[in-house]
């Protein structure tokens, strides 16, 4: 299991831009993210097998499209609890706090995607403990 994809952006519902590493920050999330901050859906998470499936229906989509701050391999978000912990590269802790979640409407990502699985296959976390996170680093079940 392992990061795949980092994205950030200033404002909520739209794309994110791809970035080389991120700062987790304790109780709040990614630095300069749009969705930080003293709430449960602090950092986003989507599987990369979930976008190359969109992309096999014929999206033209790729990492940061459908607003996931994270892109993970090897893990199977749907079928991971509310509660569980990961660790992440060296040092960041996070908590999953919702899977998927209730869209009600449609938003900039989904006019520009074509659509969204965020709210059927994304889920989210607030961080636990924080620290630097770099694409390739590893990610455990605590």
């Amino acid at each position: 299991m392992r990061i795949v994809s980092l994205a950030v952006s200033r404002k909520k519902g739209i794309r994110k831009q791809v970035v080389d590493r991120v700062v987790m920050i304790p109780d709040h999330g990614i630095e300069g993210d749009a969705h930080a901050g003293a709430w449960h859906r602090q950092v986003s998470f989507l599987a990369a097998e979930s976008i190359e499936k969109a992309r096999q229906t014929g999206l033209n989509v790729s990492f940061g499209d459908f607003a996931e701050n994270i892109a993970t391999e090897g893990i199977d978000w749907k079928a991971v609890s509310v509660g569980t912990r990961f660790r992440l590269g060296e040092s960041v802790l996070v908590e999953i706090t919702q899977i998927g979640k209730e869209c009600h409407k449609r938003c900039a990502i989904f006019y520009q995607a074509g659509d969204c699985i965020m709210p059927k296959e994304g889920v989210f976390s607030r961080v636990v403990q924080g620290g630097v996170l770099h694409c390739g680093d590893r990610i455990q079940i605590v």
